[in-house]
C-alpha cells in the first residue's frame, strides 16, 4: 500500500489502498445505520473486510441528512466520518423482493450487522434464528440500546443512554448541570465492543466451523466503560458525583488556568508530584504533610489546587507544558481540534487521510476533490489499514451488487424458504 505521510496541518498523504488486509476475503452485510454499527463495520473494512451497506430507498442512512456541516457536494460530514471502504446497495425491505435480495446477500456473507429495534429483523424474516438455520456458519451481530428484553422498546439514542446510564451524573461541574460528553461516546464504545465480539466469533468459527450470535447494547457498553466509577459503586457502594475536571482518586489530576489557556496536569505518583513541585518553584510541597502521599493530596485537593494555580497563572500553557514534560510530569494544553491534529502530526502520528474520488460528473475518470478522513488508529506491521473506497453515494453500487446476487435470489413462491 502507499506510504502515509502527514502534512503540517495533520493531514496524511493519499494512500493507494493496495496490498492485503488482515480481513481480506471477509464479507459483511451491514444493515446498521447512524453510528455504533457503521463505526464497527468501518473499523473492520479498514482492515480489509468487504462491507456492503444496505440502505433504504430514497433516504438511506439517517446521518446522510444530519448537516451542517457538509462537504463540497453537500454530503453530511457525520455520514462521511464512519462509512468509508463500503459499497452501498438500496433494498426495500418492506417488499418480498427486497427481503429475498437481502437473504441472497446474507447467503454470500460471513457476518451480518444490524441495529434495528429488537424484533424488527425477525418481523422482516431476517432474524438470527431463521438466517442461521440456513447458514449455521453466519456471525449475526445485533446492536441495541437497552437489550432485547424489558428494554427492547426504548429507543437507543446516545444522549439518552448517557443520561440514564450514569455518565452525565459524573460529567460536568459539581455546581452546574449534568453534561453529556462532546461526542456520541457511548455509540463509539459500543461499536468497538461489537467489532471485538465479531472478531472473537470469527476466531471461534475458524476453529469449529460454527457461527453464533453477537449481542451488544449501549447501556451495557457504557456501564462497562465507566470502569473505576462503576467499580466504586459495585465494590464499595460509592455513588460518584460530578467533579468537573478533577479525578475522584488522584490529585493533582485535572486542568488548571495558565496565563493564556487551561493546561491539563496528570500526576499519577509521588515521584511525579515531587517533580511538579520543583518545576513550579515549590519544592517543599512534596514534604508538606498535606501533600506527601496521593491520599493526602486527595484529602487536601482544594488547598493544593490554589497553590498550583497561583504558580501556573504566571506563564502560558505552552511554556508550562514544555517545562513539566521535561521534568517528567504529564502535562499539556487544552487543544482545539485543529491544534490536536497538528499535535499528532508533530509526533509523527496519523492524522487525516485523503482518499481519491472520481469526479462527480464521471468525465474521463479524472479525480475530483479527495475525501478527507480521520486515519485509523490501528497500526498493524504486516497488514496495515487501507483506504480503498470513499464513503458511497446512496445506492451507488446497487446495480452491480444486485447483478451479482441475481442467480441466488429465490423465486417469490420460495420466499418462506
Amino acid at each position: 500500500m502507499g506510504t502515509q505521510h502527514n502534512a503540517p496541518d495533520g493531514r496524511a498523504g493519499v494512500l493507494d489502498g493496495t496490498g492485503r488486509g488482515a480481513l481480506d476475503g471477509l464479507r459483511i452485510a451491514d444493515f446498521s445505520r447512524v453510528l455504533a454499527g457503521p463505526y464497527a463495520t468501518m473499523l473492520l473494512a479498514d482492515l480489509g473486510a468487504d462491507v456492503v451497506k444496505v440502505e433504504r430507498p430514497g433516504i438511506g442512512d439517517d446521518t446522510r441528512a444530519w448537516h451542517p456541516p457538509a462537504d463540497h457536494d453537500g454530503t453530511s460530514t457525520y455520514f462521511l466520518g464512519v462509512n468509508r471502504n463500503k459499497t452501498s446497495v438500496v433494498l426495500d425491505l418492506t417488499t418480498d423482493a427486497g427481503v429475498e435480495q437481502a437473504r441472497a446477500l446474507v447467503a454470500e456473507s460471513d457476518v451480518l450487522v444490524e441495529n434495528f429495534r429488537p424484533g424488527t429483523m425477525e418481523r422482516l424474516g431476517l432474524g438470527p434464528r431463521e438466517l442461521r438455520a440456513r447458514h449455521p456458519e453466519l456471525i449475526y451481530c445485533s446492536i441495541s440500546g437497552f437489550g432485547s428484553g424489558e428494554g427492547a422498546e426504548i429507543p437507543g439514542y446516545d444522549l439518552l443512554v448517557q443520561a440514564v446510564g450514569g455518565l452525565m451524573s459524573v460529567t460536568g461541574d459539581a455546581a452546574g448541570e449534568p453534561m453529556k460528553a462532546g461526542v456520541a461516546l457511548v455509540d463509539v464504545i459500543t461499536g468497538l465492543h461489537a467489532s471485538l465480539g465479531i472478531l472473537a466469533a470469527l476466531r471461534h468459527r475458524d476453529a469449529t466451523g460454527e457461527g453464533q450470535c453477537v449481542e451488544v447494547n449501549l447501556l451495557g457498553s457504557l456501564l462497562s466503560a465507566l470502569v473505576n466509577q462503576a467499580s466504586a459503586f459495585a465494590v464499595a457502594g460509592v455513588v460518584p458525583g460530578r467533579m468537573g475536571n478533577a479525578h475522584p482518586s488522584i490529585a493533582p489530576y485535572e486542568t488548571f488556568p495558565a496565563a493564556d489557556r487551561p493546561i491539563a496536569i496528570a500526576v499519577g505518583n509521588d515521584r511525579q508530584f515531587a517533580a511538579l513541585a520543583k518545576a513550579v518553584g515549590e519544592p517543599g510541597l512534596a514534604a508538606d504533610d498535606r501533600f506527601r502521599t496521593n491520599a493526602d493530596r486527595v484529602a487536601h485537593r482544594t488547598a493544593l489546587r490554589d497553590i498550583l494555580t497561583e504558580r501556573l497563572e504566571g506563564a502560558g500553557a505552552d511554556h508550562w507544558s514544555a517545562v513539566l514534560l521535561a521534568a517528567g510530569v504529564p502535562a499539556g494544553p487544552v487543544n482545539t481540534l485543529d491544534e490536536a491534529f497538528a499535535f499528532a502530526h508533530k509526533l509523527g502520528l496519523p492524522g487525516i487521510v485523503d482518499i481519491p474520488a472520481a469526479r462527480s460528473d464521471g468525465q474521463d475518470g479524472t479525480q475530483g476533490v479527495p475525501f478527507r478522513q480521520v486515519a485509523s488508529p490501528i497500526a498493524l506491521s504486516g497488514t496495515p489499514a487501507q483506504y480503498r473506497l470513499p464513503p458511497p453515494r446512496l445506492g451507488q453500487h446497487t446495480t452491480e451488487i444486485l447483478h451479482r446476487l441475481s442467480d441466488h435470489v429465490s423465486a417469490p413462491n420460495d420466499a418462506a424458504g
